[in-house]
């Protein structure tokens, strides 16, 4: 995890040009969650609003690759109504820095009889229902060519737009509305519709659900039945391959058997 820093640290040439963007700062919480920014930070301002605000280094040029592609997908995000929309976006002092509108709430609960599930499928759904976006984006099999057959690629092309990563803190369900939010877009991808509906069965395995409840959530998901069978054995396989290669086979095989369990 990138080491954060906090408000009290920041250099004042950068606090006065967030300031002027957002209003005088008169309360600041360090979000502990996320892996690739050194900033994180719910600000309150003077005028009633709060914002969250994302920043990295701009000498750090995989994580600042990360927020340039988040800013890049935030308008269609923020559109669909399944992401916060960026209310400012500037560079100072050697920060890239996003400041998203906040959304109030808490980080969805995945867990079986958990009634945050309907709102999180509802997003997911919309997700999946948008057009293919015309944006530059990375194509998810790229993300495994090293781990992928000379014949398994194109099982896994796909024009539409995928997060890749619904773990729950990147799942916030606002507290009012109770609307769910995807947060986090900083590996977004054009692949098969049905990709991130995977990946969140797979997380309500870790949070307690049986392999049998996951893929009965999945059965209502339109693009997960049209999947083909072929492609989504290609998806497991790959993914395992992956972990096996990233953390070892015997680290690998609790996570791997959940991705295999979406194929019984």
């Amino acid at each position: 995890m990138t080491e954060r820093v906090r408000w009290a640290d920041l250099p004042a040439v950068l606090k006065r040009a967030i300031e002027a963007r957002t209003g005088r700062i008169t309360r600041t919480e360090e979000v502990p969650e996320g892996l690739n920014c050194s900033l994180a930070l719910v600000l309150d301002t003077q005028r009633g609003e709060s914002v969250f605000l994302k920043g990295v280094r701009t000498s750090s040029h995989a994580d600042r690759a990360g927020l340039l592609q988040e800013q890049q997908v935030n308008s269609l995000v923020s559109e669909l109504g399944v992401g916060p929309g960026i209310r400012h976006s500037f560079e100072c002092e050697g920060w890239h820095c996003l400041a998203f509108a906040y959304v109030r709430g808490a980080h969805a609960n995945l867990g079986p009889a958990s009634r945050d599930l309907p709102a999180v499928a509802s997003t997911l759904q919309r997700v999946q229902e948008a057009p293919p976006p015309r944006l530059p984006l990375p194509r998810f099999a790229e993300r495994f060519a090293a781990h992928l057959r000379p014949d398994e690629a194109e099982a896994l092309g796909g024009p539409y737009l995928l997060h890749t990563d619904t773990n729950p803190h990147n799942l916030m369900i606002e507290a009012t509305s109770g609307v769910a939010y995807i947060v986090d877009w900083a590996m977004p991808a054009l692949g098969p519709a049905w990709i991130d509906v995977a990946y969140t069965a797979v997380r309500l395995m870790e949070c307690g659900h049986t392999p049998e409840a996951a893929r009965a959530w999945l059965a209502d998901f339109s693009a997960w039945r049209s999947a083909e069978p072929a492609a989504v054995e290609t998806f497991v396989n790959v993914v395992c391959r992956h972990w096996i290669a990233t953390v070892g086979e015997r680290d690998a095989e609790p996570s791997n058997a959940r991705f295999r369990s979406l194929l019984v």
